[in-house]
């Protein structure tokens, strides 16, 4: 195998396996902080249950993402020297700054789980809040090095060399407000889904009416209601991201789209596969004009095709499946939430259909994989560039070859980080289970009023 090859593949392995821990660690504060915001606001024990067990299961999972986070950052240098060359003298504002936002984060995190029952309520959230912030800005800054890979601007090249440096324009390169807004959004929505795919096995198990049962019902309705709203608000800036690739990567939506000739009035085609013997998308459906639309807001826009574009310039024409997965998964989980908010707050229905409870149970894996698919769809649909229209993948990689036994080894690795958080998670909780938490919460509770009296 082509040690280009090789190296991508174990970077985006990588990659593949931390952006699962760094896109929940972004998401699962925010449902934290949501939860300790009802607690305060209603004074209903579950919410407070809910915050102290989901800060538990983020603690376990940040330990998990900081590892494969480091793992990623030294690939970057042992890999891609060609591009840490120019990350070097560039683009290092998002890596120095983001050292700040990760100490916030754990710093108000410590605060938060060893003194909680010491503060006063608005230092509680408070803390939740700088928590929340800064695993957002963590994700963001890190995120605007790839915005920065897709619009290079902040230097220019006289006799091959880089000069004229200017490391804020840089950092707010053209992509930096699409992309990260983009991440935020998909990262709260994920969040929310995964904890309404736990919620919603739990109600399964769960006797109908129980306390356990009522518990992981409130925690369903608050996940969906955020998810709902971040997933529709995600599907709105998908469109901006649309508009951005049409005046920055022509040929990324060209292929995202299975469109070969260029047109106005472009159509719009969903599912089925990009074929390159017939030039066409064999097994979608088209929307006329729509593309169009998409690309400008309005039909007669043109849209650039691919054979405008030298061949070896085209990215792989598989994002096409990724781009639309990632967009079939996102409209799935918008019709979910709405779905599930009609039949609890319109029809008044206490229970849900079983099989609404198990769309729930898949809609935090299904969040995941579209996680998954758009950061691949983003990288791969670069190719062959590292950094666009200035360096290539093959003038970026590491010169060293017989890679192949250290991809094995961390493939490994990932292995047994996967299997070993899973089992921390379901250990942990099948030891403290809800009912002992609820159990625990209200007579602390009693306590205090007790002593108050």
């Amino acid at each position: 195998m082509d040690h280009l090859l090789i190296a991508r593949s174990m970077f985006g392995t990588t990659m593949g396996f931390h952006i699962i821990f760094a896109t929940i660690g972004v998401g699962l504060p925010f449902m934290i902080l949501t939860a300790e915001i009802m607690y305060q606001r209603k004074k209903d024990l579950h919410y407070a249950v809910m915050a102290q067990r989901w800060t538990r299961a983020f603690a376990v999972l940040l330990g998990v993402g900081i590892p494969t986070g480091t793992i990623a950052g030294v690939q970057l240098t042992l890999l891609w020297p060609g591009f840490m060359e120019v990350i070097g003298r560039v683009m290092t504002l998002p890596f120095q700054i983001e050292i700040y936002a990760f100490f916030v984060e754990a710093l108000f995190m410590s605060i938060y789980v060893y003194a909680a029952d010491r503060v006063a309520p608005w230092m509680r959230i408070g803390s939740l809040s700088l928590v929340a912030l800064g695993a957002l800005f963590s994700a963001v800054l890190i995120t605007n090095v790839h915005a920065f890979e897709a619009t290079p601007t902040g230097f220019r090249i006289e006799n091959g060399k880089i000069v004229d440096v200017h490391p804020w324009a840089a950092f707010f390169n053209p992509s930096f407000l699409v992309t990260a807004l983009h991440v935020a959004l998909s990262a709260y929505t994920t969040g929310a889904f995964v904890v309404a795919s736990v919620s919603a096995y739990k109600m399964i198990k769960a006797g109908f009416g129980s306390k356990v049962y009522v518990f992981h019902k409130k925690a369903l309705m608050l996940s969906v209601v955020a998810g709902g709203i971040f997933a529709l608000f995600t599907a709105l800036n998908g469109h901006a991201s649309a508009q951005h690739l049409y005046e920055y990567q022509p040929e990324k939506l060209a292929a995202a789209e299975g469109l070969f000739e260029t047109q106005t009035h472009a159509p719009l085609s969903i599912g089925g596969f990009t074929d390159e013997k017939t030039q066409s998308v064999k097994w979608g459906i088209e929307i006329p004009w729509a593309l169009s639309f998409l690309a400008a807001n309005s039909f007669d826009t043109k849209v650039t095709g691919l054979n405008d574009f030298p061949k070896e310039h085209w990215p792989p024409l598989f994002i096409h499946t990724l781009f639309n997965t990632m967009v079939g998964i996102g409209s799935l989980l918008i019709l979910l939430a709405a779905a599930v908010i009609i039949w609890d707050k319109w029809f008044k229905k206490e229970r849900f259909p079983r099989f609404l409870m198990w769309l729930f149970v898949i809609s935090g894996p299904l969040a995941v994989l579209s996680i998954e698919c758009g950061w691949i769809f983003a990288c791969t649909g670069r190719q062959p560039w590292t950094i666009y229209n200035f360096l290539t993948t093959k003038e970026s990689v590491t010169s060293t070859s017989n890679l192949g036994l250290l991809f094995i080894l961390f493939l490994i690795v990932y292995l047994i980080l996967a299997v070993s958080v899973l089992f921390v998670l379901m250990y942990y909780f099948k030891r403290h289970s809800a009912l002992d938490a609820i159990h625990q919460a209200e007579q602390k509770d009693n306590q205090a009023l007790d002593s108050n009296s």
